[in-house]
């Protein structure tokens, strides 16, 4: 994949389409302290413009854990979304490790700075905190524009703190009412390029009265041939249902489809049976 042209915040991306992953990152979500909500959010907000994550981490507020891992994902030429840690109080590290990762220095962002001034303005006005940003309060605050020296701001729509782009991967804060919005408009400005460019279709239907084990040989054969396609198993062990299996394809379009109809009849020649 390479860049060939950018106009705006848009880019145009030159081959296949690039790999993309998200982070989340927190404490709080691997104590169970808090609920991830961005996973399922990034599956819908890519699957609406033809597009899919590749992968997904979970980390901790761990400063070397997190340099370890943007290390590699900054070196992969993968789009990454980075969801919590940016913030300003001793438990958040994202922001250092991404500058510690990339060999920058941490600079406040002057975008960044008029955008926390304007915020701590409002706030002044609602008579909570000082529109002065010389107070420790609001010294405090513009550590949340410290960026790596060569990131760019990411507008936030609720409440004006941003969040910040660089080497292909978009920093978030950890609430979904500041984060989806933002990973919404990064779609759909920097990655527009990319929206539904390879055709891609998923199928399944509901197997009964077979083990997953008769019907393997014949996922085989589908990706023997069609290249194009995937097969793919979900076996339930009846949590509230009969047992079953997801059975299903993915892929080309036109060849998923072929392949879907020969896999039905191999699971009817099987003595599977087919449910909707």
């Amino acid at each position: 994949m390479s860049i060939t042209e950018q106009s705006g915040t848009s880019l145009r991306f030159e081959g296949a389409v690039p790999r993309i992953g998200l982070y989340i990152i927190g404490d709080e979500i691997l104590s169970g302290r808090r609920q991830d909500k961005h996973f399922s959010k990034m599956v819908e907000l890519l699957g609406a413009r033809g597009l899919k994550l590749a992968w997904a981490q979970f980390l901790g507020d761990d400063r070397a854990e997190l340099v370890a891992a943007l290390r590699r994902s900054f070196a992969s030429g993968d789009i990454v979304f980075s969801c919590g840690g940016i913030g300003a109080t001793p438990d958040d590290h994202t922001r250092q490790a991404a500058a510690q990762a990339l060999g920058e220095p941490l600079v406040l962002h002057p975008e960044a700075r008029r955008l926390i001034a304007e915020r701590s303005a409002e706030m002044a006005a609602k008579g909570q905190g000082s529109a002065d940003m010389e107070t420790p309060e609001n010294q405090q605050r513009l550590q949340m524009g410290m960026f790596p020296a060569s990131a760019e701001i990411v507008a936030n729509p609720y409440n004006r703190i941003p969040g910040f782009h660089v080497c292909n991967h978009t920093f978030m804060p950890g609430f979904p009412v500041m984060a989806w919005p933002m990973m919404e408009a990064m779609l759909d400005t920097r990655y527009a390029d990319l929206h539904h460019r390879e055709a891609w279709a998923e199928h399944s239907f509901l197997v009964f009265d077979m083990p997953e084990s008769r019907i393997t040989p014949a996922m085989v054969e589908i990706e023997r041939r069609w290249p194009d396609v995937r097969a793919f198993s979900l076996p339930s062990v009846g949590e509230g249902s009969a047992p079953h299996i997801d059975l299903g394809v993915k892929g080309e379009p036109q060849a998923a489809a072929e392949a879907l109809q020969w896999l039905q009849a191999e699971v009817t020649r099987l003595g599977g049976r087919l449910g909707s």
